[in-house]
């Protein structure tokens, strides 16, 4: 494996699983639900073309009957789940593939229970403004006040609930102890916030950046101001009034539950299923779920708080909920609260979507059409562009060009489309990131802007369904618009007019893309890497070669009073550096791994961080021999120019290892 490979690899999410055999044709399976009487919402008027047909349970089973089990299959997934709502009923619900594959356990949708990742935020922040309905939070108060903790002063202003509902408290991303691997390692919601409190990175209220951390100190504060446990609070004043009977954030689950959960898989070929995966950031991403229970939620968001006879958020707050609260650029999906926009097919959307290793989910709301769309897939499928990420995205896309069937306006090229490709290209880093111990994780997961000769512009990681990477056209001002579809792309400036970010509404709108400067951008830094990494293997095959051809003829080398020293902490320094380039590839190649976060990183790290420290030291010495020898050391041109070149990869080296923080020994990642 070439060192640019091994890169591409560990950018992956999810590591290549290629399948074992080819998965079982998979069943579908739908129950008859009998759902609460619910006071509708007012009806709006559809803007649908007479063309599309209508959204009824019929239709809903043709089209979705037709698609899903392809899509299972051609991904390579076990299994799925579908409900859909609308003016105040349940009108579909069904259950594609198997819970489990060695049984042939159908999904049913009423039965069987799925993890629903992130979606799990959405009764978190729901707990939130019930609290906030009650007067006993503040969206506007230092949340310091509600902890029995501190959250450090930065930036001169306080983080507020607006700022974690928004995702922009400002805080570095944590992986370190997201999920655990037993239940004896899940601790209290404190101990965890203490113990993992991430550094804040930007001002609260100013960039958006996807927080775990912030959802769970949000759990943790209903915890607090309430009195209740986080997960019992959400039990009985949201599960409860809306008869949720399926559905809880306890780890591991009730015994008596266990026998209808979905196992989740790699893929579906492969048939292993995989271990229930414990989130200690509970509040996060711990919820499990049945399709029909979720359904009820979204009846309950739809009709602005209430379902059937009981008021879950008074309807002046649920509108808050649904309302537009930050953007990170102008006409670009930003976030309400909680729910970020979808908006699309010229629709008002609101939504979430949940990841765990092996669970992947969706949850759309279509304000003005009241409409609501569950589905959640219990494998992470082929990757890097066939995963159950990719299918969820594609299937309801494709659902909402069925319904609400839409031509995005086409736009001429602007004049100023090739200036501005040439002024917007480059590499960019996602603004949730982790900034210090594994800080290099994301500069290796940089995205590259590039220009093209009609001035349309590609950015790497923004493909199709097909794998193709998507072009974009400018249609305004530093606006581009996806070449044959609608998504939007927008690059802010400075008061410079240098580019600040870039936002797209192609994904969610959980982050932005910052530009990435000097050689710490993929262009200079994989070929120069590739070249250091490359010159320490040939000095080291030609000393090793040297030594051994003057061992064979009975020659010793000469050195100067102090140079052999010197001469043997440089090959040591060559050989350490070499190390520390195979260790930090193993690490993060198994970082990579469906179940990379269960591993404890702090050993290796501190042998890492302790290895750089040696390979900074080695690579003076290094440099202090290059340069005696370039100068005074004996050999032509052709030696000393070798040497000029091992010292300078040597310096390259050490900026790579202070610059990347690799001697940081922070364990806050």
């Amino acid at each position: 494996m070439t060192f640019r490979t091994a890169i591409a690899t560990l950018m992956l999410a999810v590591a290549i699983a290629a399948p074992a055999a080819t998965p079982p044709s998979p069943p579908s399976s739908a129950v008859p639900v009998t759902t609460p009487s619910a006071n509708p919402a007012p009806a709006v008027v559809t803007t649908a073309t007479s063309t599309a047909p209508t959204l009824a349970a019929q239709d809903l089973g043709t089209f979705f009957g037709g698609l899903v089990p392809y899509m299972l299959k051609r991904n390579d997934i076990a299994g799925g789940v579908i409900a859909v709502v609308k003016d105040g009923k349940l009108i579909f619900a069904h259950g594609y593939g198997y819970a489990n594959v060695a049984k042939r356990t159908p999904v049913i949708p009423d039965q069987t229970l799925f993890r629903i990742g992130s979606v799990s935020k959405l009764f978190t922040w729901t707990a939130v403004l019930q609290l906030v309905a009650e007067g006993k939070i503040n969206l506007d108060a230092d949340v310091n006040q509600y902890l029995d903790f501190q959250i450090p002063a930065k930036f001169g202003k306080p983080i507020t609930m607006r700022d974690l509902m928004t995702m922009t408290p400002g805080f570095a991303e944590t992986l370190r102890n997201l999920m655990v691997a037993k239940p004896s390692q899940l601790v209290s919601l404190r101990d965890y916030l203490v113990e993992h409190l991430p550094p804040r990175i930007f001002p609260p209220g100013k960039v958006v950046a996807y927080s775990n951390y912030g959802a769970t100190l949000a759990g943790y504060i209903v915890q607090r101001v309430s009195g209740e446990p986080f997960d019992q609070y959400v039990a009985q004043h949201i599960l409860k009034p809306l008869q949720m009977t399926h559905s809880t954030f306890d780890q591991p689950l009730p015994s008596s539950w266990r026998g209808n959960l979905a196992a989740g898989y790699v893929t579906a070929s492969d048939a292993k299923a995989m271990p229930f995966e414990l989130i200690q950031a509970w509040p996060a991403g711990s919820f499990t779920s049945t399709a029909t229970d979720m359904a009820k939620f979204m009846l309950m968001q739809l009709q602005d708080g209430q379902y059937d006879d009981a008021r879950v958020l008074p309807a002046a707050i649920a509108k808050l909920m649904h309302s537009h609260h930050y953007s990170a650029a102008p006409g670009i999906n930003g976030y309400d609260f909680g729910f970020y926009q979808e908006n699309r097919n010229g629709l008002r959307i609101i939504g979430h979507a949940g990841d765990t290793n092996f669970f992947h989910t969706d949850l759309h709301l279509l304000l003005d059409k009241n409409i609501g769309v569950f589905m959640s897939f219990n494998s992470a499928g082929k990757a890097p562009n066939g995963t159950a990420e990719a299918v969820r995205t594609e299937l309801f896309h494709a659902f909402l060009d069925r319904y609400f069937p839409y031509t995005p306006p086409t736009k001429p090229i602007l004049a100023s489309a090739k200036r501005d490709a040439a002024r917007v290209a480059g590499w960019y880093w996602a603004s949730r990131r982790e900034d210090s111990g594994l800080r290099l994780v994301y500069l290796l997961s940089q995205l590259q802007v590039g220009a093209l000769p009609n001035g349309d512009i590609t950015v790497s990681m923004l493909k199709d369904a097909s794998g193709a990477v998507k072009h974009w056209r400018e249609i305004g001002p530093l606006l581009y618009q996806q070449v044959n579809g609608q998504s939007k792309l927008r690059f802010v400036t400075n008061a410079d007019g240098s580019i600040k970010w870039w936002a797209t509404d192609d994904f969610p709108p959980v982050e932005v893309f910052q530009p990435v400067h000097g050689l710490s951008q993929m262009g200079w830094f994989l070929p120069l890497t590739e070249i250091a990494v490359g010159v320490f293997l040939l000095t080291l095959l030609v000393w090793i070669g040297g030594a051994i051809a003057r061992r064979r003829f009975g020659r010793k080398l000469a050195f100067a009073p102090g140079q052999f020293g010197l001469r043997l902490a440089a090959r040591i320094g060559v050989i350490v550096l070499l190390v520390l380039v195979v260790g930090w590839l193993a690490l993060l190649m198994q970082l990579s791994q469906p179940t990379g976060l269960l591993v404890d990183f702090d050993g290796p790290l501190m042998l890492l961080f302790a290895l750089g420290v040696l390979g900074i030291l080695g690579g003076i010495a290094i440099i202090q021999d290059a340069l005696w020898r370039v100068v005074r050391g004996p050999g032509g041109v052709l030696a000393r120019g070798g040497e000029l070149i091992l010292g300078l990869c040597a310096l390259y080296g050490i900026w790579v290892i202070l610059a990347f923080g690799l001697v940081n020994f922070n364990f806050h990642y």
